[in-house]
């Protein structure tokens, strides 16, 4: 059996798009063909989504590092590169992302929910896209972008599947012992476990389900008795409840007293919660002395009788919840890409310039091509990059900082 995770740093990278590519049209009896390059495929997008099946963060526990595939260079005879696929990862639902500095990205309540994690490069230009009347043979091509990477911090808030709801030392912590990887605390005295344990449980065709071990409940729980208001708090959001029923002849009370007992207390605290779909198992059968009733599914613990049928009866409830859910309406949350430029004084009091546009006006396959300088320089100065330094005080020999190109400032 697999175990809980809730929290997980996953990192995430786009893909890089692909470059763009240099070739002129070569043929017979066609002089000056002309440029005819294609463009490079955009990186692949990488996407949070949350997913029903999926229980807990395990799967980035051992492996945090998700990449989307990068796009393809383009080609002669304006053949374009394939775009990179983007990559789904699966999380549960009740997802919260957060940045490194602690700010939450998003929140994957519902089944269906997306996020843009990490975006993808653009493809690069071919030359035959700086084809003009004054550059008629552009010998120049644009790089692809480089993908976005970055680390992110995964917490679960998890809504359980199952809660075990029963008396103290019924067998709770036990029983989600055996079915699960979860490894509670297990003691002869009452209160044992005083927080919810949680534990992931494979049903049938590689579904999993999440069990609570709820702490137990006392007569009068639901009036604040033995913690109760903290301790049914955690019974709420849980889509099916497991009655857990004491068989042995020790038990405080009778097998119909003690489900009769829970259920009051549920209904006292909150009356819907009899509406949720539940099962009720009796625990310590191996002890049983009287006659059972037939609505009650028994096991025991210990020997491992009818564990199995335990197992079952919780997974038939949980579908069954899950199938009764109403099916919220999935949201898809982009993150915009800034536009425009801005001005940044560095330590070193050199400039930086950012902004998309600007940094890929400067992301050209060889900028010793004094051709392609030249387009620099139309390009820059379009996007009004020279008066936006002018008025960041940049002066005559300054160094300016572009992406990955590094010049020295001249005010003409």
């Amino acid at each position: 059996m697999s175990s809980f995770v809730d929290e997980a740093q996953l990192n995430v990278r786009g893909g890089d798009g692909g470059a763009g590519c240099v070739s002129m049209r070569r043929e017979a009896h066609v002089p000056k063909g002309g440029p005819d390059g294609g463009d490079g495929g955009n990186g692949g997008d990488i996407w949070l989504v949350a997913d029903r099946n999926v229980s807990s963060l395990l799967a980035f526990r051992d492996h945090p590092h998700r990449r989307a595939t990068n796009g393809v260079h383009g080609q002669g005879k304006k053949k374009h590169g394939h775009g990179g696929d983007d990559l789904i990862v699966k999380v549960p639902e009740g997802t919260v992302v957060y940045d490194q500095d602690g700010r939450v990205l998003a929140d994957l309540v519902n089944a269906g929910d997306r996020w843009l994690a990490a975006s993808g490069g653009r493809g690069g230009r071919g030359n035959t896209r700086f084809l003009s009347n004054k550059r008629r043979a552009p010998t120049f091509a644009e790089q692809g972008e480089v993908g976005e990477q970055r680390w992110l911090n995964l917490e679960l808030k998890l809504m359980a599947d199952v809660a075990l709801v029963g008396f103290p030392n019924v067998g709770k912590s036990t029983l989600i012992s055996r079915i699960s990887a979860a490894k509670p605390k297990i003691a002869d005295y009452p209160f044992t476990t005083l927080e919810p344990n949680l534990g992931v449980v494979r049903m049938d065709e590689g579904d999993e389900m999440v069990v609570a071990d709820i702490p137990g409940l006392i007569e009068g729980a639901s009036e604040g008795r033995g913690l109760g208001h903290q301790f049914l708090r955690h019974v709420e959001r849980a889509r099916a409840l497991c009655l857990l029923i004491d068989l042995a002849p020790t038990a405080p009370h009778s097998p119909e007293e003690q489900e009769r007992i829970l259920l009051a207390e549920l209904e006292n605290y909150r009356p819907e919660l009899l509406y949720r779909p539940r099962v009720v198992l009796g625990s310590r059968s191996d002890l049983s002395e009287d006659e059972i009733p037939t609505d009650i599914i028994t096991f025991s613990a210990v020997t491992g009788d009818g564990i199995n049928r335990a197992v079952g009866a919780m997974a038939t409830a949980v579908r069954q919840a899950r199938s009764e859910e109403p099916e919220p309406e999935p949201f898809v949350v982009y993150r915009p890409q800034p536009v425009g430029l801005t001005v940044e004084r560095g330590d070193d009091a050199s400039f930086i310039v950012s902004g998309r546009a600007a940094e890929r006006a400067v992301a050209l396959s060889d900028l010793t091509n004094l051709e392609a300088l030249a387009y620099v320089q139309e390009r820059l100065k379009s996007l009004g990059v020279d008066k936006a330094l002018a008025k960041a005080g940049a002066k005559e020999g300054d160094v300016v900082h572009i992406g990955k190109l590094s010049f020295e400032y001249a005010e003409d």
